[in-house]
């Protein structure tokens, strides 16, 4: 039985010292960095520029669409890749499931064309 808890052991003392050292970190910043409060430093900063008008911002729902769109391709690149360069010892059953896989990321692809997704407006 000994054994099969010193995994658990392991991996507990590493989450343990992975919290202490987070902890460690953040006390020595807040007992050595100064702390000099003035108008200037309590201002909104946005790039070296005065902020104007409102904090609040309408953001387009589009550009998360796009966004999730880059990360499916990139996972289709992630396994599609690897795939190619071990294709040549497994056969027609791989290359079909390859097939399945690129069908459904097309029929992704074509469902968010007729949505109407991909039109830059």
């Amino acid at each position: 039985m000994p054994d099969y808890f010193h995994g658990y052991a392991v991996v507990g003392l590493v989450a343990v010292v992975g919290v202490l050292f987070v902890a460690v970190a953040f006390s020595a910043g807040a007992l050595l960095r100064p702390v000099v409060p003035t108008r200037e430093k309590m201002l909104t900063y946005e790039c070296g520029v005065d902020p104007v008008g409102d904090g609040w911002a309408h953001t387009q729902v589009r550009y998360y669409v796009y966004a999730f769109l880059y990360v499916i391709f990139a996972i289709d690149s992630v396994f599609l890749f690897p795939w190619a360069t071990v294709f040549a010892g497994f056969g027609a059953v791989t290359l079909v499931e390859m097939f399945l896989f690129l069908g459904l990321l097309a029929v992704g692809l074509l469902y968010a064309w007729k949505k109407g997704v991909l039109a830059w407006t």
